[in-house]
Parts: C-alpha cells; sequence; structure tokens
C-alpha cells in the first residue's frame, strides 16, 4: 500500500483509510454544498446589479455555506476514519433560516 499524501497525513494524522466510496461520496456532497454557496453568492451579485435588497445577505449566507462544506467535509472525513456515526448536518438550519431571511427581506423590498 502507498503512502499517504501530506495533506491526508497533516489534516487526518489518525485513524484507517475508509472505503474510498465513502470519501467520493463525501466529497460529492461537499460539492454539492459548493454549487449551493455559487448560486447564492450569483444571486447576491445579480440583486446588487439591479440594486435590489436582500444582496448582503445572500452573499453572508453564500460565505456560510463554503464555510460550512468545509467544516462538515472534514467532520465526516474523520468519522469515517474512526468509525463513528456521521455526524447531523448542522449547515441545513443555516441554510434554512438564511434562506427564509433572505427571502422576506427581498420580498419586503419589492413590495415598497
Amino acid at each position: 500500500m502507498s503512502e499517504r499524501g501530506w495533506f491526508t497525513r497533516r489534516a487526518f494524522p489518525d485513524g484507517k483509510e475508509p472505503d474510498p466510496r465513502f470519501t467520493l461520496a463525501n466529497e460529492r456532497t461537499f460539492l454539492a454544498w459548493t454549487r449551493t454557496a455559487l448560486a447564492f453568492l450569483a444571486g447576491g451579485i445579480a440583486l446588487e446589479a439591479f440594486e435590489l435588497p436582500g444582496a448582503v445577505e445572500l452573499i453572508v449566507l453564500a460565505m456560510a455555506i463554503s464555510g460550512g462544506a468545509a467544516v462538515r467535509w472534514v467532520r465526516i472525513e474523520r468519522a469515517l476514519r474512526h468509525d463513528e456515526p456521521i455526524p447531523a448536518p448542522a449547515i441545513i438550519p443555516v441554510l434554512c433560516v438564511g434562506v427564509f431571511v433572505a427571502a422576506v427581506v427581498a420580498g419586503v423590498g419589492l413590495l415598497r
């Protein structure tokens, strides 16, 4: 078996190598969250371009989703390496609340 790369040794110094299918599934989930963050970022930029309210909220939400996706990827990878239960997705309530607040701000702005 070949030696793990420097990043893997540094980020995950202990535990055993998980089944590659689970690691790749974790990576696909991370990329899905990243696409979601990019969509919110694009929406925030579009709102700003049209001088509509809610742009800042969407951009901040995109930043939160992006950071949360990275944290979640690491937490799941560590759980896989230590045969522990997968942690609950704490990023989902953040997304739900953020979308609700951004929608309310945009809706109020459009009604004015």
